[in-house]
């Protein structure tokens, strides 16, 4: 990413101002030569941030290498290349920038053996040679020092980003850039992509969706429903907020059903949390529960979310052990480096996601019917599985403007705990459901190139912004907490009217800069690179199916009611827990008839009867990708970027970790524009 605060330069604060370094204090170090830094450190700061320490060094690992300076201030690590114009952009998720809060492990280096793993609060025992710094995103920075009379400051940098990392908290914002662009800008401001913190927003995405039998509620505009729901969410017409009040108290956490995505040919995508059994609901909300979930449809299926997925244990381990595989160090033999990868789970857990949200896909396009996502927290595999579904199912979420307001929509707004999940709060609930979301994103990528209007970069700015606490977008677990932050929380009820939704003046709302905002960290030609070149224009929405389409749906069987699980869809004899049947989530759901899994795609299954399909096997504008073997490719561009010997192709390749390119070239094989088995094509 890239720093705005264009035309600033570096608070530079002169050696004896720097705060006190107590080990560089009790080793009594001599004083460096130089007191003031070199020509090279023209660049610019943001408001707020001041140097710490400074040496020169060269960065290594790359060819050629680098000569420059390393640069530690009270919030990034950064390596400057001498000669960097004081009109370019400085690199912050780039190969030279690392946020502290970014830095998963420090290494001090001396000779060819000395080697000393620096935590917060550590003491360097010696004069560092080199530094490797590690990142949280896979990236590496491996900086060499000079000698001559320096060795003092290569010490201090050392140590300061040692005590910087100590003092970083992760929950913290950096309002540097923010602060940076607001001096820019004048007057207000629209955000580039809707926040879903207005009524105003959700009516508008409403209206796109052209979900005609939903309104927006604005039962829990004070937090007071559930404080990590948005304040507004979809509900049936119908449904009056005070029955909806009354039916989410018996949703575990008080998320009950609300639409996700209504389908333009009929279907509604729902999402909830799981049924709070201990409630003892009269017959009025249960029949207001039943009403919402069936969302005026006859033909309702239930899925269980967290059936053949990863836990979110399963999710933490498996990361851990990916990012410990694509270490430099790793000390997995030549030969057993690809079934090491394997033995990660990572690639098999996004083959099941890949292949559970075909199915939802496959239910929601077949049918004109209510397909219900039931997660017990309601917060992760939800908001993965209905954003997958979403972008198989919509060209419209494949476009860069589209998939930002999914992601803003499904996972920000929705109240995924980004904090929590990425370790932010030393909580041992740390899992990183978004980067797993992002790699299925990828695999579709590769799959379907000419489908999606964003391309890998974009994906890959993506996947590093979360370590970079310049705005509240990943820096808070629930929209309740961003708001209180930013200001946001009002005494006032907004209520809202089609057409007059202006909240009163001097209200605060969209004033915070989001994830969204690119031009503070990005430059504008590489903005332009979050375009893929190979987009075909005819895949947008406007040549997709016409609004509405009767045709193209089957209306389902009379008061039909299904569970989905392990593959294949169960008859149940109600919706709701505290008629007769225990929870389907409280409890093990074992007690069901289960068919053992078909043969046949649930593809087949549900489009093997209807004659009128002719010799068209899916529905236009709906992907089914891949899932088998080598078709869940190894996202090199991201998780080796530390490798930069194995991740970039070039002659005459040297170093001892040096991985085959050959057999990787293997797992990424040119499986586009070949037939797919799981019912989709590659193209």
């Amino acid at each position: 990413m890239w720093w705005g605060g264009r035309g600033q330069s570096f608070n530079i604060a002169p050696q004896k101002e720097e705060p006190e370094m107590g080990s560089v204090q009790e080793s009594r170090m001599p004083e460096p030569r130089s007191r003031q830094p070199s020509s090279c450190l023209a660049s610019r700061c943001l408001p707020g941030e001041q140097i710490l320490a400074w040496a020169p060094g060269v960065r290594k690992g790359l060819e050629p290498e680098l000569s420059g300076t390393l640069i530690c201030t009270n919030f990034r690590v950064t390596f400057q290349p001498c000669g960097w114009q004081q009109n370019e952009d400085t690199p912050l998720s780039s190969e030279y920038d690392f946020a502290l809060v970014n830095i998963g492990r420090l290494e001090a280096v001396s000779g060819l053996s000395r080697v000393q793993l620096l935590r917060p609060g550590s003491l360097l025992k010696f004069i560092p040679e080199e530094i490797m710094i590690h990142g949280r995103d896979f990236r590496l920075l491996r900086v060499g020092f000079e000698a001559g009379g320096l060795e003092p400051q290569a010490f201090q940098v050392t140590m300061a980003i040692v005590q910087a990392r100590a003092q970083s908290n992760p929950a913290q914002q950096y309002s540097g850039i923010t602060l940076s662009k607001a001096g820019q800008a004048s007057g207000s401001r629209k955000p580039p992509v809707p926040l879903m913190e207005t009524a105003e927003d959700w009516e508008t995405e409403r209206k796109k969706q052209a979900a005609r039998g939903w309104r927006v509620s604005t039962v829990n505009e004070r937090f007071d429903v559930a404080t990590s729901l948005p304040r507004y969410f979809w509900v049936p017409n119908r449904i009056l907020d005070s029955e909806v009040r009354r039916a989410f108290g018996h949703f575990h956490q008080g998320r009950g059903p609300r639409l996700s995505w209504h389908h333009p040919g009929g279907s509604d995508l729902l999402r909830c949390g799981g049924f709070y059994t201990a409630s003892d609901p009269n017959k009025e909300d249960i029949r207001a529960v039943e009403s919402m979930l069936q969302a005026g449809h006859s033909d309702v299926v239930l899925v269980d979310t967290m059936d053949e997925l990863p836990s979110l244990a399963d999710v933490q381990l498996a990361h851990l052990r990916l990012r410990a595989l694509c270490l430099p160090d790793s000390s997995v033999a030549e030969d057993k480096w690809l079934s090491a990868l394997e033995g990660t789970r990572w690639l098999d857990y996004i083959r099941a996601c890949l292949r559970k949200a075909s199915d939802i896909s496959v239910l929601v396009t077949s049918r004109v019917r209510s397909v219900i996502l039931q997660e017990r927290g309601d917060r992760d595999l939800n908001g993965l599985l209905s954003s997958l579904v979403q972008l198989l199912s919509a060209p419209e979420a494949r476009t860069l403007f589209g998939f930002q307001s999914l992601v803003q929509r499904e996972w920000v707004a929705a109240g995924h705990p980004f904090l929590t999940r990425l370790g932010g709060t030393g909580a041992s609930e740390e899992a990183p459901v978004f980067l797993l979301f992002l790699d299925c994103v990828w695999q579709l990528l590769q799959q379907f190139p000419a489908d999606f209007e964003f391309s890998e970069f974009f994906l890959l700015a993506l996947h590093d912004s979360v370590r970079v606490p310049d705005t509240l977008t990943f820096l808070r677990n629930t929209p309740w907490e961003r708001g209180k932050q930013s200001g946001q929380l009002n005494s006032y009820t907004q209520v809202y009217t089609p057409g007059y939704s202006q909240p009163p003046a001097g209200n605060s709302f969209n004033l915070q800069l989001s994830v969204w905002d690119w031009d503070l960290r990005y430059s504008n030609a590489q903005i332009l690179q979050f375009q893929n070149p190979g987009y075909d224009p005819e895949h947008c929405p406007d040549s997709w199916l016409p609004r509405p389409q009767p045709s193209f749906m089957i209306p389902g069987p009379p008061s039909s009611v299904w569970l989905f699980s392990r593959g294949a869809l169960t008859p149940l004899n109600q919706l709701c827990p505290w008629r007769d049947s225990p929870s389907l989530l409280a409890v093990s759901s074992r007690w069901l008839p289960r068919p053992a899994i078909s043969s046949e795609s649930l593809a087949d299954q549900e489009w093997g009867l209807p004659s009128h399909w002719g010799a068209c096997p899916l529905p236009p504008g709906l992907l089914l990708p891949g899932y088998l073997g080598p078709q869940i490719r190894f996202w090199r561009r991201c998780y080796l970027r530390g490798r930069p010997e194995v991740q970039v192709r070039r002659e005459n390749k040297t170093g001892s970790g040096r991985r085959d390119l050959t057999l990787l070239n293997q797992m990424n094989g040119s499986w586009k524009g070949k037939e797919l088995k799981a019912g989709g094509t590659g193209k």
